[in-house]
């Protein structure tokens, strides 16, 4: 049997060795004191939205994320979320008579899965609602983007030095009594903000009074564990890219599995320290 280098099999055991002492000690997202009725969050009714994309440029204009001075700017209309695009209008369409909007953010969940999916506490609930980050932690692993079921945060590949971006929900908006930018500049009103609370009971009524009108389902109210961002829809909330996730925390699953995972870690891993030391001693690996 040949051998492999001692450097090279050393180099790689810790390195392995490492990544599961830090995969294994992800941060369970931690309960806040906060009341989630009393959160902020934002209502989103596509029947009301009419496509104008105004949230799209109010979100990078606020959070300056594209040149203002290019006019192409103004009349974009970005299919997906990037690193650059935070928020945006995608379309659903059967036929000319059969379509529906739909806007893509940061969900905030009450109990998010990237915040319990973040190794170095980068990602954070506030107890204002918003889901915030803190570039200076961040290590780039990128977990956040496996770990969130809405598919939202976006990597800065062509930076030299990238960071995870997403939606803010305009947290320093809000810490002056403004509301997100995308919110407040919305024409038709199909977007409006307040306290969780009282926009659950907003879409309750609204789904009472024209039952005709809409999907009889207020999404995030308790889809994933509940959302800071809900939906009213006269289509099937499916159709719009936002799946049945059931009612339980995204962060719930993950973290079973690391109760079960991490012990076996501790245990092992100083057990594969001692079984690396007696290999190198023993010679069975080339100098």
């Amino acid at each position: 049997m040949s051998k492999i280098n001692r450097r090279d099999f050393l180099k790689i055991s810790g390195l392995a060795l490492s990544g599961s002492l830090l995969s294994s000690q992800t941060a369970k997202a931690a309960p806040t004191s906060h009341t989630p009725d009393e959160a902020f969050a934002m209502l989103y009714d596509s029947t009301i939205c009419v496509g104008c994309n105004a949230c799209t440029n109010a979100c990078r204009s606020w959070n300056e994320t594209q040149d203002e001075t290019d006019i192409r700017a103004y009349y974009d209309a970005p299919q997906e979320l990037t690193s650059d695009t935070w928020t945006l209008i995608q379309l659903y369409k059967e036929d000319n008579e059969n379509y529906a909007f739909v806007k893509r953010q940061c969900m905030h969940c009450l109990d998010p899965g990237c915040v319990s999916g973040c190794p170095v506490h980068a990602l954070q609930k506030t107890p204002e609602g918003p889901v915030t980050y803190d570039p200076d932690r961040c290590i780039g692993c990128r977990y956040c983007q496996y770990t969130c079921p809405f598919h939202v945060p976006r990597f800065q590949w062509n930076e030299r030095i990238p960071e995870v971006t997403k939606c803010t929900f305009c947290n320093d908006r809000l810490a002056v009594g403004d509301g997100p930018a995308c919110a407040e500049i919305c024409p038709t009103g199909a977007l409006v903000w307040g306290t969780r609370g009282e926009l659950v009971s907003e879409a309750d009524s609204r789904l009472a009074n024209e039952p005709d009108r809409y999907v009889q389902h207020v999404y995030g109210k308790e889809d994933a564990g509940g959302t800071s961002v809900l939906y009213l829809s006269a289509v099937p909330f499916e159709k719009l890219g936002l799946e049945d996730l059931g009612t339980d925390p995204i962060p719930q699953l993950s973290e079973d599995t690391s109760d079960v995972i991490l012990p076996s870690i501790m245990i092992g891993g100083p057990i594969a320290l001692a079984a690396m030391w007696v290999v190198s001693k023993k010679g069975w690996l080339d100098s």
